[in-house]
């Protein structure tokens, strides 16, 4: 779940980092109040869940509350790769002496958090590890002992900051990485984290995004101090007709997984894939031998003959759709003959022959001969684990365009 700038700088708030005095608005007039409110220069942005905003003319400066209003009042029609702003933040133009990076990430490969802590705040932290790699601090932490000022300390030492600034930075480093372990985060970064010419150390801008799981235990951090709805689900786009409907069988039915996507798609061979990375593998095979691809999908987990039904009966449903392509990588529990009854079963009830409408089937796995069986008696072409994932995806092509397969 990811949050808006201003409810990011509210968790830091709630941690004990400093934040600069700011005000979220949502009109006009409450601009203009906030920046008189705020006193001095101030500067306007955009609250989507994207970056490039000041690129996009979504980050403005105002020295006057009435010239606050009138950005905001732009800003607030303008949209955003694809996103209209929930609001707008009102920030004062803070005097800066020097930009700071301070963050803690989920290290995958380690499975712990990950301390980073930069002397050049303000841009990437990504560039500034590839082009500066010596002005960034890092450290591990454990995922069940307290964090010690001591760890933040030395991250920040690391990144050759010493001092004065050493000694402010780093018990805020500290309380955003106990804020991450906490709230259950995957990543809380402050960028920047500026100092100010009176050597104090305020956050300017906040960047957090928290585990979907764990809605629940921080119900309290959601609701209550947030205001988030519960079934504010921070999707960056509206889903379609497709995606929801596929959503809900998924939902309906505990057993296996189902997933679709439909934005950016518009061709004539439909995708029933799965098998984690085998659907990115498929969907670029089909692609780059000439095909079009209706949508994109995700099946797996061995789901239920209900499932499998109704992921293939919204594909083979969606407008354009002429023949679907059945593909998955090796899998060790997805029955095959789960998945076989369950496409077959979509085409017989929309009046569609399987043997013309299942282009290729391709799913190595529990339960093959039994799967084949069923394919054999509606005379759907199949193929093993022998055919490559990349000639099961030509073969579909080739048959959708009316070449010999």
């Amino acid at each position: 779940m990811r949050f808006f700038e201003y409810e990011s700088r509210r968790i830091a708030e709630l941690s004990g980092i400093p934040v600069t005095e700011y005000g979220f608005c949502r009109s006009a007039d409450e601009a203009r109040d906030a920046a008189a409110r705020i006193g001095g220069p101030v500067v306007t942005k955009s609250q989507v869940l994207t970056g490039g905003r000041m690129k996009a003319g979504g980050v403005k400066f105002a020295d006057t509350p009435d010239e606050a209003a009138a950005h905001a009042a732009e800003i607030l029609e303008l949209e955003i790769n694809g996103q209209m702003p929930r609001g707008v933040l009102v920030d004062p133009k803070a005097e800066v002496k020097q930009e700071y990076y301070a963050g803690v990430v989920w290290d995958g490969t380690s499975k712990r958090p990950l301390m980073l802590f930069s002397d050049m705040g303000g841009i990437d932290i990504e560039e500034v590890a590839e082009k500066h790699p010596d002005h960034v601090g890092r450290g591990h932490l454990s995922n069940l002992l307290p964090v010690s000022d001591f760890e933040a300390k030395q991250v920040v030492a690391a990144a050759g900051v010493s001092g004065r600034p050493l000694t402010r930075a780093t018990p805020l480093l500290a309380r955003l990485a106990r804020l991450f372990r906490e709230r259950d985060m995957t990543l809380a970064e402050i960028n920047p984290l500026a100092e100010l010419e009176d050597g104090s150390f305020v956050a300017l801008d906040a960047h957090m995004e928290m585990e979907d799981e764990a809605k629940g235990r921080q119900r309290q951090l959601l609701e209550s101090e947030l205001e988030i709805a519960p079934d504010d689900t921070r999707e960056p786009y509206e889903q379609s007709e497709f995606e929801r409907a596929v959503a809900e069988i998924d939902d309906a039915d505990h057993r296996g997984v189902i997933q679709g996507r439909d934005h950016g798609f518009s061709g004539n061979l439909g995708l029933v894939i799965g098998a984690g990375g085998g659907s990115l593998t498929l969907t670029d095979a089909v692609r780059s031998q000439g095909g079009t691809p209706a949508n994109y999908s995700e099946i797996g987990g061995n789901p239920s003959v209900a499932k499998a039904c109704g992921l293939a009966k919204q594909v083979l449903r969606k407008d354009g759709v002429e023949k679907i392509a059945v593909m998955m990588s090796i899998v060790s529990n997805t029955r095959v003959d789960i998945v076989a009854r369950g496409v077959i079963k979509a085409c017989l009830e929309l009046d569609r022959d399987p043997a013309e409408t299942i282009a290729i089937f391709r799913i190595p796995g529990a339960w093959e001969e039994e799967g084949f069986k069923i394919l054999d008696r509606y005379g759907v072409e199949y193929c093993d684990r022998s055919v490559s994932m990349w000639e099961a995806a030509r073969r579909a092509v080739e048959k959708i365009q009316g070449a010999p397969a």
